[in-house]
């Protein structure tokens, strides 16, 4: 298997293959590990890898032009690679998802800094997300080693028994909402015009709508046992009338309806 990290940090990578059991993986020839820089792909005279996110607020979003040539120079190599992103929207990494991937050629991984990636990267380029686990980290290194050892560690060959790291427990918190930063068009791709309007009212409605829908759609079990502002109140409610009149709509009045409808 080929495992290309895309990093801001490539030297991070030497001493994690260096050791252990990905040492021997890597010997034996059962694996290969190659660290490419990010930087290497930005243009200008200061390789800028990071600009403001459109919108206001807190952090650095990493540019979309470098780590789409990035990416787009991985695959020419390894044509056939899964591209994962190592960010904490991601499904929580387990023992089955290691299992699946370990089923896969080569592995494609994006280490995410500052507050993430631009969100048209993640729409286009990225085949899964992946967090492994409810806690921040500085950037995406040491996930993508938390996956590859894991999954190293199940490759036909790989011998060892070492310890896996312990999880930490889980923070009830939402998941982020989606990012975009210069420039406001990029391949086709347009930043939402709210995020450009100046309007930060508007802006951080559009930001908890985001974060209540992708915490709704990848990691529900984060929203039992929390405590609700009004405002998220207000769009889960209105969400639901929304849904009342969809299910309306289709003739389904109770939970008797399906087998009526039969």
């Amino acid at each position: 298997m080929n495992f290309v990290v895309l990093t801001l940090f490539p030297l991070m990578f030497p001493a994690f293959a260096g050791h252990g059991i990905v040492r021997r993986a890597v010997e034996q020839g059962l694996v290969d590990i190659e660290a490419l820089n990010i930087r290497d792909f930005a243009e200008g005279r200061h390789s800028t890898t990071d600009d403001r996110p459109y919108g206001g607020g807190n952090g650095m979003v990493l540019k979309p032009e470098p780590l789409a040539k990035a990416i787009r120079a991985a695959k020419e190599v390894h044509t056939d690679a899964k591209v994962v992103f190592l960010g904490p929207r991601g499904r929580l990494f387990d023992q089955e998802k290691a299992a699946r991937l370990a089923g896969e050629k080569d592995i494609i991984m994006v280490c995410g800094r500052y507050e993430g990636i631009d969100e048209r990267i993640a729409a286009t380029l990225i085949d899964e997300e992946i967090s492994i686990g409810d806690y921040i980290l500085s950037g995406g290194e040491t996930a993508a080693m938390v996956v590859m050892d894991a999954i190293i560690r199940l490759i036909p060959g790989a011998l060892g028994n070492e310890s896996s790291a312990e999880q930490e427990s889980f923070s009830n918190q939402l998941l982020e909402h989606s990012h975009f930063t210069r420039p406001p068009v990029f391949e086709g791709m347009e930043t939402p015009e709210i995020l450009l309007s100046g309007d930060h009212g508007k802006i951080d409605q559009w930001r908890t709508r985001a974060s209540l829908l992708y915490t709704l759609a990848n990691r529900p079990d984060l929203l039992e046992g929390r405590e609700f502002s009004k405002e998220e109140i207000t769009i889960l409610e209105n969400w639901g009338r929304q849904i009342a009149d969809i299910i309306r709509t289709q003739g389904l009045h109770g939970p008797d309806a399906l087998s009526r409808n039969r």
